[in-house]
C-alpha cells in the first residue's frame, strides 16, 4: 500500500505518524510546498513577541527527523499541482528546480490546510509592510521587518492570531490600532463577555476601532496611510493582516471531492472523503458538533492533530472514529486568560435551544491568598437539564474550569452534576465551592425553583414597559453610589421585615453586587409566597458592565 499525503504541519504528519506505527508495510511520502514541517502555528506570535527566543523552538522536527523516525519520505518546496482520481496518480513539482514527476498512489490524504484570507483593498497589490501570520516564513519575515523598530502597527481583525499579536506588539512598545469589521472583538463569544476584552485593550493602550473596514490604501511599495469606511485615517508602520481562513479546497474540488456546509471538506467520522480511499483532514476539514451533531468548521491544531491520527489509523485497519468537537479555545490577552466550550447563548437560540443563562462572579481560588476574580457564563437547556456551554474570562483558573466543563459536555452532563463532581481543592488552587461547583449548583436551581434574569433581558422588558418590582438587596452606600433605575432599597437583612411593602402579584427582581444575596432574598420572597421571583445574574456589576456595552456601540 503506497500512502501519499499532500501537507505536512499539524494534521499530516500525523497521519503518516499513526499510519507507520500500524504498519511497517505501507510506503508513505508526505509533499508540502512550504519549507518547514510540522510547527507550531499557534506559538508564532510569542516568537514575534520574544517570549520564545527561537524560531527553530517552533520547528522541532524536519524532514531527516521523519525519516529516520518513522521511515516516511517528507519533501518540502514540492506542489501538488495535479491529480488523476481514475489513474490513482498525482503530479508534484519541484519548486526548487522546476521538474515535475509523476507518482502513484493508494490512498490519497487532503491535509492542505488552511490559507489566510486577504480582504480588500490589501489584495490589489504587494506591500512590504503587510504580513500574514500562518506559517515559519510568515514569522520570518515579519521578525527581519521588526529589527528597524516600527512604531506603529495596524491589525486588521480581532479573532485569535489577531489579539495574540496585539499583545506582543505592544509589549515590544508598538502602538497598535485594531480594525474590526464587525461590532465586537472575538465574533465567536457572545457580545457581552467579548465586552469585558474590549475594556482590557483599552485600558493597555489598544485603538479598537469597531464596525469599520479600510476601504482605501495609500502609499506605493508600503503602506503609509489607510482610510477606513469611517473616514479613521490611521498612518502605520507596519500592517497584520487576521481576517481568518479560508480552507485549501482548490486541489480537492478538482478531483469530485464534496465540500461540506462549512466550505471545507466533508468528511465522514472515519475521515474519508466521499471518493474511495481519499481522506482530509485537520484545517481543510469539516468537524461536527458534539452537542448539535451539525458540521462545523474550527481550525485548530489540536483538531487537527486528532483528525490526523484518527485517519491514519483507519487507512491501516484501525477502527478510530472523529467524536466531533465543541468548538473550544483559549488564549491570553495582557492580563486575563480567555476561554470557552460549546455553544455560546447566540448560537444555542439560533440552534432552538429555550436556555437558562447564568453569570458566576467569583474568586478563582481563595481571596485572602491573592485569588482573583473570574466571570463565568454559562447556559443550559431548560428542558433537559444538559449543560449546553461556558465561557470563561480572569486573571487565573480560566483553562481549568473550561476543561472541566467540556469534559463534562462531551459526557451530556446536566447542571446536577456538575455540582457533584469531586474536584481538587486547596485555598491556593480553588475555594471550597468550586467556580465549576457553584454553576452547576445555581443552573440546577434555576431550573427548579431560583431562575434568573440576565442583564439583557431586564432592560429589554424595561424598555418594552413591562411593570417590573425590582428590589435592591445591598447596602445604603452601594444603592446611593449606583443602582438600577426603579429599583426599591431593601437591604437583605431588613428583607423579611419589610416583604409586606411589596405587591406579590407582580413579577419581582431582586439583584445585589455579583448575584449570591440577590438569590438570597428571592429564597425570601419565594419562601413568602410570591410567585414570579428572578434573580439579576451576576448582579449590579454585571448590569452596568452590560449598559457600558449598548452605550459603546452606539
Amino acid at each position: 500500500m503506497k500512502i501519499i499525503v499532500i501537507g505536512s504541519v499539524a494534521a499530516g504528519t500525523s497521519v503518516a505518524a499513526k499510519a507507520r506505527r500500524n504498519t511497517e508495510e505501507a510506503e508513505i511520502v508526505v509533499y508540502d510546498q512550504g519549507k518547514d514541517i510540522s510547527y507550531s502555528v499557534c506559538g508564532i506570535p510569542y516568537q514575534i513577541g520574544g517570549e520564545v527566543e527561537n524560531l527553530s523552538d517552533l520547528t522541532p522536527r524536519n524532514a531527516e527527523w521523519f525519516k529516520k523516525r518513522y521511515n516516511v519520505s517528507v519533501f518540502t518546496e514540492h506542489k501538488v499541482t495535479k491529480i488523476d482520481a481514475a489513474a490513482k496518480q498525482i503530479e508534484v513539482t519541484d519548486l526548487v528546480s522546476g521538474e515535475k514527476k509523476a507518482n502513484d498512489y493508494d490512498v490519497l490524504v487532503f491535509a492542505t490546510g488552511a490559507s489566510p484570507f486577504t480582504p480588500p483593498p490589501f489584495n490589489q497589490k504587494y506591500y512590504d509592510n503587510v504580513f500574514q501570520v500562518r506559517t515559519i516564513q510568515d514569522a520570518r519575515d515579519i521578525g527581519n521587518f521588526t529589527v528597524a523598530q516600527p512604531k506603529k502597527a495596524l491589525i486588521i481583525g480581532a479573532g485569535f492570531i489577531g489579539l495574540e499579536m496585539t499583545e506582543q506588539l505592544v509589549n515590544k512598545g508598538l502602538d497598535v490600532t485594531i480594525v474590526q469589521l464587525e461590532d465586537q472583538i472575538m465574533p465567536p463569544m457572545d457580545a457581552d463577555m467579548a465586552f469585558r476584552v474590549e475594556e482590557q485593550l483599552r485600558e493597555k493602550g489598544v485603538h479598537l476601532i469597531l464596525s469599520d473596514t479600510v476601504k482605501t490604501i495609500e502609499g506605493e511599495t508600503s503602506v503609509e496611510r489607510v482610510i477606513t469606511t469611517n473616514d479613521v485615517t490611521i498612518e502605520p508602520d507596519i500592517v497584520i493582516l487576521s481576517a481568518g481562513v479560508r480552507p485549501n479546497t482548490e486541489l480537492a474540488k478538482k478531483i469530485g471531492v464534496e465540500i461540506g456546509t462549512s466550505g471545507a471538506i466533508a468528511v465522514n467520522k472515519k475521515m474519508q472523503t466521499n471518493l474511495s480511499n481519499v481522506y482530509a483532514v485537520g484545517d481543510v476539514a469539516e468537524s461536527f458538533s458534539v452537542i448539535t451533531g451539525k458540521p462545523i468548521y474550527r481550525p485548530l491544531g489540536s483538531t487537527a492533530n486528532k483528525m490526523g491520527r484518527i485517519a491514519g489509523d483507519v487507512m491501516t485497519g484501525g477502527n478510530l472514529e472523529h467524536r466531533g468537537v465543541l468548538g473550544t479555545g483559549i488564549f491570553r490577552i495582557f492580563d486575563l486568560h480567555v476561554g470557552q466550550t460549546g455553544l455560546t447563548e447566540k448560537e444555542a437560540k439560533i440552534a432552538g435551544y429555550e436556555v437558562e443563562v447564568l453569570y458566576s462572579i467569583k474568586p478563582d481560588h481563595a481571596e485572602y491568598l491573592g485569588g482573583k476574580e473570574l466571570t463565568i457564563k454559562s447556559l443550559v437547556d431548560k428542558h433537559t437539564g444538559r449543560i449546553l456551554g461556558a465561557q470563561a474570562i480572569g486573571q487565573n483558573g480560566v483553562d481549568k474550569r473550561i476543561d472541566v466543563i467540556a469534559t463534562a459536555i462531551t459526557f451530556k452532563a446536566k447542571a446536577e452534576d456538575l455540582f457533584h463532581l469531586d474536584l481538587a481543592y486547596a485555598p491556593p488552587f480553588a475555594t471550597t465551592k468550586d467556580p465549576v461547583l457553584y454553576t452547576g449548583m445555581a443552573l440546577d436551581n434555576a431550573l427548579k425553583r431560583n431562575p434568573l434574569l440576565t442583564p439583557a433581558d431586564l432592560v429589554s422588558r424595561q424598555l418594552n414597559g413591562e411593570v417590573l418590582q425590582i428590589i435592591d438587596t445591598r447596602s445604603k452606600k452601594d444603592f446611593e453610589k449606583e443602582h438600577i433605575e426603579g429599583a426599591f432599597h431593601i437591604p437583605l437583612a431588613e428583607l423579611r421585615e419589610r416583604s409586606k411593602e411589596l405587591d406579590e402579584s407582580l413579577v419581582t427582581v431582586t439583584y445585589c453586587n455579583k448575584g449570591v444575596t440577590g438569590n438570597a432574598a428571592q429564597n425570601v420572597l419565594l419562601n413568602y409566597g410570591f410567585k414570579n421571583v428572578y434573580n439579576l445574574s451576576g448582579g449590579n456589576k454585571n448590569y452596568q458592565s452590560y449598559l457600558k456595552m449598548i452605550d459603546s456601540k452606539k
